[in-house]
């Protein structure tokens, strides 16, 4: 671990109460949920349970936590209300690792863990359990004798995944590689099978999935989800990719679960159903990165490094007039990324837009999206509706999805991983 990343063990996490950005509070903090994984590496944290005030457990995913500290916990402020309900692969920290009794590798000494500490990995978003806080001894927390030490997640047995080749040990062999990778193996799976790892994947990693599966095995995985659960996969997804998925589903399942969806996220994917699906709109994403006027060169970048935004994405900001979300006020053109790289941080942003480009209306049929891309070298470009409104952008993933042909994400790929678990 990087110097200067903090540690912060789970015990003193226990009850602190969850805020939200504006100071509101959301609930309190009842237990850490984390994942095993193969090769001895540590147990990567998915997320909290949170106790809200009807005493209901939510879910929080750790990638809508901003800050933990031994007295607080800071969130995005977007908060899934729906009741946590454990899965498979899943590990409480506080209920199923404390108070356990485990071995010392080098010893073979049976030592009691009196506390976990967990931290954040140096640049990312992602958390893992870091050391163990044990005492020699069979004795438990309460017990005052025996020494103590804080020992490696590495130098302890007990806590190993079972390799018995059930769903379990399959997502954990699934969490080294990249979502293409695990959708092509998941493909290849029988559909039973295929059920069990989607039931067992976090929410955002089932997203992430989906995403590169081809569109039949999507349409099965969703629907052998509980609706809850769908609604919670959909909300995940980039709203383009959950408006494709939806418009393959009956009528009455798409809307079925688009009511169960966050109001915010279902307005997304409805507007981008409402388009027909070979033009810009029906391709473009509701979520690139928007800035106003008086934002700065700084803010600019720091929204560009951003993990989770695709290099598409990322490759330049739009600059429009309040509000910053889609559909927005006036649009006033694009920055690009080589730009924003070459003048200082306080500069507004506004001073380097390129506003000759004329931007894609929303029914630009895509041999002309193509064209656009192509004759401009843009990996990305603007959706504007009449009013001069930024509804979105076409990124060129995007555009090769619909080109390619309708078989190409079933191609088997050499990711140079071998993954086991039989069909």
């Amino acid at each position: 671990m990087a110097a200067g990343t903090p540690r912060v063990f789970v015990s003193h996490l226990s009850g602190v109460p969850v805020f939200d950005p504006n100071g509101d509070q959301v609930g309190r903090m009842r237990d850490l949920v984390a994942m095993l994984r193969v090769g001895g590496k540590p147990p990567r944290l998915l997320g909290m349970v949170v106790e809200v005030v009807s005493r209901r457990r939510i879910f929080l995913p750790m990638t809508r936590v901003t800050g933990v500290e031994s007295g607080q916990v800071i969130t995005t402020g977007v908060v899934n209300m729906r009741r946590f309900e454990q899965r498979p692969t899943e590990r409480l920290v506080l209920g199923e690792f404390l108070d356990r009794r485990v071995r010392l590798v080098e010893t073979d000494e049976e030592v009691t863990v009196l506390d976990v500490a967990i931290q954040q990995l140096p640049a990312r978003r992602d958390w893992e359990i870091d050391k163990f806080f044990v005492r020699k001894g069979r004795g438990g927390a309460l017990r005052r004798k025996g020494e103590t030490l804080t020992v490696e997640w590495s130098a302890i047995s007990g806590f190993s995944l079972e390799q018995h080749g059930g769903a379990e040990s399959l997502v954990a062999t699934f969490d080294r590689l990249r979502p293409t990778d695990v959708a092509n193996a998941m493909h290849h799976l029988t559909p039973k099978r295929r059920a069990e790892v989607a039931a067992a994947l976090d929410d955002d990693r089932l997203a992430d999935i989906l995403e590169e599966l081809p569109g039949d095995d999507q349409v099965e995985i969703i629907g052998k989800l509980k609706e809850d659960r769908a609604a919670d996969v959909l909300e995940a997804m980039d709203p383009d990719d959950a408006a494709d998925l939806l418009s393959w589903l009956p009528e009455a399942d798409k809307e079925r679960l688009l009511t169960l969806m966050r109001p915010d996220d279902a307005a997304d994917v409805r507007r981008l159903l409402s388009y027909e699906e070979r033009t810009a709109g029906g391709l473009m994403t509701t979520e690139p990165i928007i800035l106003r006027p008086d934002a700065t060169v700084a803010d600019a970048l720091a929204r560009v490094r951003q993990q989770d935004l695709s290099p598409a994405l990322a490759a330049q900001v739009y600059v429009c007039r309040s509000p910053d979300e889609t559909p927005t006020g006036r649009y006033l053109g694009t920055a690009h990324f080589q730009r924003l790289l070459r003048d200082p941080p306080f500069t507004l942003v506004s001073s380097l837009v390129d506003s000759n480009l004329v931007p894609l209306a929303p029914d630009t049929p895509l041999p002309a999206v193509t064209s656009y891309l192509a004759a401009y070298n843009l990996v990305s470009a603007p959706v504007v509706d009449e009013s001069g409104s930024l509804l979105g952008a076409v990124t060129v993933d995007d555009v090769l999805d619909h080109l390619l042909p309708e078989d190409w994400r079933e191609t088997d790929f050499d990711s140079g991983e071998e993954v086991s678990g039989g069909r």
